[in-house]
């Protein structure tokens, strides 16, 4: 038996040697493009251009975050006016942050809350301590049904329109600009 190692050929040397520098070169053009947009104010870390827009809702069924509350793509499919739909976590600092924001907005237009990836108990007392914004609330406990929605992190918020299709997407924290701006423009013009 002749197990003789063979080292690798010099051209295989040489890609093994150059494939580095040609990650770092490209994570390199990447960060000078990623300055280039913040120097110009045009650089949005929240912005991820959402390939879902203007797209149904994702087929989902979703269990009871609290008695009598889950919901489907069937439940949004039916609606007749729009809803904001907001994934949210007990342990996330931001959602926290904007729970005031939610409290607010929830007497002018409905919010159904998923939910993400928590247990429930922490869930229900996350909204009772904070108050709650939610029509609905249903539980992604696995988070498959988040990432069927493209979801990258919470809080990440949805208004869907009429027949389930969505319309608009933030991964940030919804603010009192967003609303007035853009949330409730956008939701009186898909009211029929």
């Amino acid at each position: 038996m002749n197990d003789t190692f063979l080292p690798p050929s010099p051209t295989r040397r040489r890609l093994l040697m150059a494939a580095p520098l040609v990650v770092a070169g490209g994570a390199g053009v990447a960060f000078w493009r990623m300055l280039s947009g913040m120097s110009r104010g045009s650089f949005d870390p929240h912005d991820i251009h959402a390939p879902a827009l203007n797209r149904p809702v994702p087929d989902f069924a979703l269990p009871d975050q609290a008695p009598g509350t889950g919901f489907s793509a069937q439940d949004l499919r039916a609606l007749k006016t729009p809803v904001l739909v907001n994934y949210f976590a007990s342990w996330c600092i931001p959602c926290v942050a904007e729970m005031p924001v939610l409290n607010v907005l929830k007497d002018r237009l409905p919010i159904w809350g998923i939910a993400y990836k928590d247990k429930p108990e922490h869930a229900l007392g996350f909204v009772q301590r904070a108050g709650n914004p939610y029509a609905r609330i249903a539980a992604d406990r696995d988070g498959l049904t988040a990432i069927d929605w493209g979801v990258s992190g919470v809080p990440e918020t949805f208004l869907i329109g009429p027949g389930g299709v969505i319309r608009w997407h933030t991964a940030s924290p919804i603010t009192e600009s967003m609303i007035a701006n853009t949330i409730m423009p956008l939701a009186d013009s898909l009211k029929s």
